[in-house]
């Protein structure tokens, strides 16, 4: 039996750690932990939000980041992050220190006073950074893709 492939071994455990990441993340929002969230986080991360009916926000670390996220889901009384699909791109330019995803997620949510679902489809392009060993999110741009029931969708292209 040949040995383990050293760089595939390390593949394979770096696509379960990213994984993992990316699972937190929806954890964390759902469970309205900030400071969980907060961590998965590098210090200097930036998020860009293009909700596609107002202006792009932008945001700087950590703490910028889940200002903003808290007050957004507090409107709902039932609230959940789903990840639909990700594609992780590991390691672009022979950086083993780097990875990049797709991540497709979907928001179920009921408003604060109403009995009605909403739901919001949307994209995240991600970078991901490993630090000593361990990954973090370095920067998210994020597109409203479709909301529902009212059936608004914004089509995208890649």
């Amino acid at each position: 039996m040949d040995a383990p492939n050293p760089e595939v071994t390390q593949a394979v455990v770096d696509r379960v750690l990213i994984d993992s990441l990316q699972r937190a993340y929806a954890d964390g929002v759902t469970r309205r932990s900030w400071g969980d969230v907060a961590s998965l986080f590098l210090p200097d991360a930036t998020v860009s939000l293009d909700l596609v009916t107002r202006p792009s926000i932008e945001l700087d670390g950590p703490d910028a980041i889940v200002g903003f996220i808290g007050p957004a889901v507090d409107d709902f009384e039932f609230f959940e992050f789903a990840i639909v699909n990700s594609y992780v791109d590991l390691w672009p330019g022979a950086d083993p220190t780097l990875a990049t995803s797709r991540v497709f997620m979907c928001e179920l949510r009921v408003p604060r006073g109403s009995k009605e679902r909403s739901d919001a489809f949307g994209r995240y392009d991600d970078t991901y950074r490993k630090v000593d060993g361990t990954w973090r999110i370095a920067s998210r741009r994020y597109r409203s893709l479709a909301r529902f029931p009212d059936g608004t969708i914004h089509p995208f292209g890649g």
